[in-house]
């Protein structure tokens, strides 16, 4: 059983009809949001909060604009890490306002206040969520999207989420979260690549029971048209300041770990989670700058030193790979230095303390693969289901 309501069942037997029409060429993809007549209806009469920023597009215009000039009463804007521009650096202060574009009142969902107030909350009859995500559990608009799920269902709000591809929708790999490590990183007992959209995810939260009141939410969902997971999907905005193109997209979910470590990934940099370096030493002979850079990273790691590494923005990659992780280890470890300089940071990414333990106990790559499959195996028949798509 799937947990949408009556409108989101019609809108499900709609999109994935159309999806599974087979054609001589790949379907064109359509977003939730650029599906406007399955969802404008619901909204009339309304009053609407949206919980977008910069990837929430309609075409060429945004989705805030799109709904305005139909005329749907939209109340005031909630903006996740990185702020409704988009243009905050990591972990930087988004603070609360009024968009100079429509005038609307602009509440942060980032820093102090994770979730709306009741007060908030109280003045909505709908809450939209139509955020690009990357399908990487660390990345934090799913767990906005959480506490947005959690705020609806206390204060008798309908959600809506407008889906949007999965660019690694074709993975599930890494280890599942243990809930001792929770955290804003990572919320759920899911994978680090889990392969759901975000409105496949939204059903499992709320199927799951992983909100309180979780059955007393309703939530809608607008599926997208024409999607295949394992088909490849170039972002058509990037989804944060630091993931600036489709190889960044591809590598982040190896490269995040190494902001738990002394090295840099390139923040602060025209190629950020695309290269690898250190000033120290080095496992290769690519040299780069970082330099503080205004509305993607003010002081990024290893700031205006000389750094060599690794040069991947050719490399060839695929889901989750321990290998850059492992053989920095090996580096740090041959010079006696500490690899992992924020432990208990790296086990938020992780989910789980094993992972690192085990990097540093010295297992190798597929020992360290063969101890997440009973979790992931059972994890892929959990999700069953929730899910969308092929």
């Amino acid at each position: 059983m799937r947990y949408i309501p009556l409108s989101g069942i019609v809108l499900c037997g709609l999109m994935l009809l159309a999806a599974c029409q087979k054609t001589a060429t790949a379907p064109v993809v359509q977003t939730g949001a650029e599906q406007t007549a399955l969802y404008l209806p619901l909204l009339a009469g309304k009053r609407v909060g949206l919980l977008v920023n910069q990837t929430s597009i309609i075409g060429e215009q945004h989705l805030v604009d799109v709904l305005l000039a139909n005329g749907v009463n939209v109340v005031s804007i909630f903006a996740p890490e990185h702020g409704f521009r988009g243009d905050h650096d990591a972990g930087a202060s988004v603070k609360s306002g009024v968009d100079s574009k429509t005038g609307l009142p602009l509440w942060s969902l980032y820093g102090a206040n994770k979730q709306p107030s009741a007060e908030q909350m109280q003045q909505l009859d709908v809450v939209i969520f139509d955020i690009q995500d990357v399908g990487v559990r660390y990345y934090t608009y799913i767990s906005s999207m959480h506490y947005m799920m959690q705020a609806a269902a206390d204060h008798g709000v309908s959600m809506l989420v407008l889906d949007r591809p999965n660019p690694n929708g074709a993975y599930v790999d890494g280890p599942v979260l243990e809930l001792q490590f929770q955290s804003f990183v990572g919320m759920h007992p899911i994978p680090l690549l889990h392969g759901m959209t975000v409105a496949e995810l939204a059903q499992m939260i709320k199927g799951e029971g992983w909100i309180n009141n979780a059955e007393q939410l309703q939530l809608s969902v607008v599926p997208l048209s024409g999607y295949q997971r394992n088909r490849p999907y170039s972002l058509p905005v990037k989804p944060s300041p630091n993931l600036p193109n489709d190889q960044a997209v591809a590598l982040y979910p190896s490269l995040g770990f190494f902001e738990a470590t002394p090295l840099s990934v390139g923040r602060g940099t025209t190629f950020p989670f695309q290269v690898i370096g250190y000033d120290k030493f080095s496992t290769g002979n690519f040299q780069f700058v970082p330099v503080s850079t205004p509305g993607a990273a003010l002081t990024p790691p290893l700031m205006d030193k000389v750094l060599l590494g690794e040069d991947l923005r050719q490399a060839k990659v695929q889901g989750l790979s321990l290998d850059y992780l492992l053989r920095w280890h090996a580096l740090f470890k041959a010079q006696q230095e500490p690899f992992f300089s924020a432990a208990g940071f790296m086990d938020k990414l992780a989910g789980t303390d094993q992972l690192r333990l085990q990097i540093e106990q010295g297992l190798s790559e597929q020992q360290i693969r063969d101890s997440w499959q009973d979790a992931l195996q059972h994890f892929r028949q959990q999700r069953q289901p929730y899910l969308l798509y092929p």
